[in-house]
């Protein structure tokens, strides 16, 4: 379990097996998945095949990780940042628990992300992407720094926005 980072009240690590009944239930929560343009995986099994072929720590060093309350250990969901070959950027990503919402939790887990996108991976540029009825999400992005760049048909029902920060 490779721990990435902490912050005040966080540990960020990579992803492993171990999370996959957490990471299921993650998405089976609709008020969790609403904004995101996923659906539910069907059973634990289809999440650990998930998290048993997810490229992105191989292939780029980085992904999204895992995001553990120091005090209580408990898993209280995702953050972490994506490079996307095709568009040549990197996203930063955020999903918790319903329960944990309105704790501070993403802003303080996205920031930290956001630090070491910029003075450990020495990335230049990191975007991040919702759905324009997302609010919170937005909240989030504009608090740690991202700033309003465009708006795009983040599926064929919804518009989207995407923010951005430079280092």
């Amino acid at each position: 379990m490779k721990e990435i980072l902490q912050t005040k009240r966080l540990l960020l690590r990579e992803l492993n097996l171990d999370d996959a009944e957490k990471f299921y239930k993650l998405n089976l929560n609709p008020n969790v998945i609403k904004y995101t343009g996923n659906s539910a995986f069907k059973n634990i099994d289809e999440a650990k095949e998930f998290l048993e072929n997810y490229p992105d720590y191989k292939l780029n060093g980085f992904g999204r990780w895992a995001v553990i309350e120091k005090s209580s250990n408990e898993f209280l969901g995702w953050c972490g940042l994506k490079y996307d070959k095709n568009l040549d950027e990197t996203d930063i990503g955020f999903r918790f628990f319903e329960e944990h919402w309105n704790k501070g939790f993403a802003t303080e887990s996205a920031k930290a992300c956001i630090d070491y996108g910029f003075e450990t991976l020495n990335l230049k540029t990191i975007v991040g992407r919702a759905m324009k009825e997302n609010l919170a999400s937005i909240k989030v992005l504009e608090k740690i720094g991202f700033n309003f760049e465009r708006e795009f048909d983040f599926d064929e029902n919804n518009k989207g926005v995407i923010y951005k920060t430079v280092k």
